[in-house]
């Protein structure tokens, strides 16, 4: 038995047999054997003694059990098609444009995770570490995941770092107290996980707001900048008056993102100081001319960005470039309410206001910033106005030529009024512009709007066109149109007769696409019929 020591044996070999020999009993051990041989021999058995010779450490504490979900379990055949789909789940490919008819299950898992939560099912047990993987790899899937896992996925999650990101995302694991149990509320308050805090927070506000409000303003100070902006973030559900006096101490925090974030709750509320100020500014740079004979909107920006204006938000260095009083003059407007331009221009309709000519080539900056207002304060006679009608080029009609601006007023509209703008849109311009816009329209799509996308995509079809140009909203048309309408599109799966200037093979992909569409779209009608069936029953196996 040799007398060195391991780090004796480790120094050796770090530094290596030449520089550093072993000892003499690391060589007698191993007679006629080189010195890294003898070392390595000696390692070796040292390793077996030392395993061999450890005592066994105290048994750690089982983890306490998860709290009981007393939902119903999904039916049998909807366990089976989550099974499915989460094993899909590395193996779809992304996006429309991929070949082949098969159905891109991934792409679906959203849809039937809103569908199940709908129902009000649980997670099978089996199924959790599978669907909080999806989770952890997507993050559109958390809200929707995590509420289906449940406290047992939370629970689940704490034990493992991977699914750390639930222990914030996730609506909690705990029943929380009875807002009028003050010294409850603030155990959970104090010592809750954050997504914990959030929901007590939400509670507590829909019992008594100054009681939530008070509750916040006790630890705000403490708070991370980034828990800062989510509880603010949270506010926006149920935002009124009572939140006024928190929101303008907000205006003062340490945080630029929180200050501009308070700012813009400030002006979701039209009768806040706030608001006034920010009205009163806008009212002196925005004016009705009629010297002319006709009426024009005259605009003078600010000259200046003083401390008043950058405490409520207004930030001072305009992005590159862009020129200072313009983006002073933007961030006027879009704070103010709308409610004010009507008095200030004549008593005129926000159709009206829009419609009038705008001096020196403000135009286009004023209507930007009304854009962000309306979205901003969910006036839908404004965003009505910017949008125009659906048939107007968007290069020369109001509001913004942006789509992606044009996407936020749609949201604005009711849903039946905001599907049938994008069909009339898409009627007029085609597909090309239209992708944007029909994001923001509610799954599924109404009939008419469904009806406007299949028929463009059949002029496309038979007029030849490069057909993966098409492929976002093909792909879109998958997750959004009306599972019902797959027998009336069954047509279209036929290869088309190619024009002389076709693309190469347009035919071909085309009929694997609507091939898709209609497989898409029976999978579709196939889940949700899964999971309308009847529960399994309380004598059933464990999940």
């Amino acid at each position: 038995m040799t007398t060195t020591t391991w780090d004796d044996l480790v120094a050796s070999a770090l530094l290596g047999t030449d520089r550093r020999a072993p000892a003499a009993d690391v060589l007698a051990a191993a007679p006629g054997r080189d010195a890294p041989v003898a070392l390595l021999g000696a390692a070796a058995a040292r390793t077996v003694r030392r395993r061999a010779g450890l005592l066994p450490g105290p048994a750690a504490a089982p983890p306490e059990p998860a709290a009981p979900d007393g939902r119903p379990a999904l039916p049998d055949a909807a366990r089976r098609r989550l099974a499915h789909l989460l094993a899909d789940r590395s193996g779809g490919s992304a996006g429309g444009g991929r070949r082949g008819a098969a159905p891109d299950l991934m792409e679906l898992l959203p849809q039937w995770l809103a569908a199940a939560g709908e129902y009000g099912y649980r997670a099978p047990a089996s199924l959790l570490p599978a669907l909080l993987d999806a989770a952890r790899a997507r993050t559109d899937l958390r809200p929707a995941a995590l509420a289906l896992a449940g406290p047992r996925g939370l629970w689940l999650a704490r034990l493992n770092p991977d699914w750390r990101f639930a222990l914030r995302a996730a609506p909690g694991g705990t029943a929380l107290p009875d807002p009028d149990d003050e010294a409850a509320v603030r155990c959970l308050w104090e010592e809750g996980l954050f997504a914990e805090r959030v929901a007590l927070l939400g509670a507590v506000r829909a019992h008594d707001p100054a009681a939530a409000g008070q509750l916040l303003a006790s630890t705000w100070s403490a708070e991370r900048a980034e828990d800062r902006l989510m509880f603010l973030d949270s506010l926006r559900s149920g935002l009124s008056g009572d939140d006024e006096p928190f929101l303008e101490e907000a205006l003062s925090d340490r945080s630029r993102n929180v200050r501009s974030t308070a700012a813009e709750l400030l002006s979701a509320l039209p009768r806040s100081a706030f608001a006034r100020r920010m009205a009163e500014r806008a009212s002196t740079c925005v004016g009705l001319d009629r010297t002319g004979g006709e009426a024009v909107i005259t605009v003078e920006a600010p000259h200046e960005c003083d401390a008043g204006m950058q405490r409520d938000g207004v930030l001072p260095d305009p992005p590159s470039g862009r020129g200072e009083r313009s983006w002073w003059l933007g961030q006027l407007v879009e704070a103010a309410p709308l409610s004010v331009w009507p008095a200030r221009l004549g008593g005129r309709t926000p159709a009206a206001v829009v419609a009038l000519p705008v001096a020196d080539d403000w135009r286009d900056e004023l209507h930007a910033a009304w854009c962000r207002a309306a979205v901003r304060q969910r006036d839908p006679d404004w965003a009505r106005a910017l949008l125009g009608p659906p048939a107007t080029p968007p290069a020369s009609g109001p509001g913004t030529s942006s789509l992606a601006e044009r996407s936020k007023l749609l949201s604005v509209l009711p849903g039946e009024e905001r599907a049938a703008w994008v069909a009339g849109f898409i009627a007029a311009h085609g597909l090309s512009e239209a992708f944007q816009l029909l994001g923001v329209c509610a799954v599924p799509w109404a009939e008419p709007l469904g009806r406007a996308v299949v028929d463009a995509l059949d002029i496309a079809r038979d007029a030849g066109s490069y057909p993966w140009s098409f492929s976002g909203v093909m792909g879109l048309a998958e997750r959004c149109l009306d599972p019902g309408q797959a027998d009336r599109l069954e047509v279209l799966t036929a290869v088309p007769d190619e024009p002389e200037d076709a693309s190469p093979g347009a035919g071909g992909y085309w009929s694997e696409a609507f091939q898709r569409l209609v497989a898409t779209l029976r999978l579709r009608s196939t889940m949700l019929a899964e999971l309308a069936e009847p529960p399994a029953p309380p004598g059933a196996p464990p999940d």
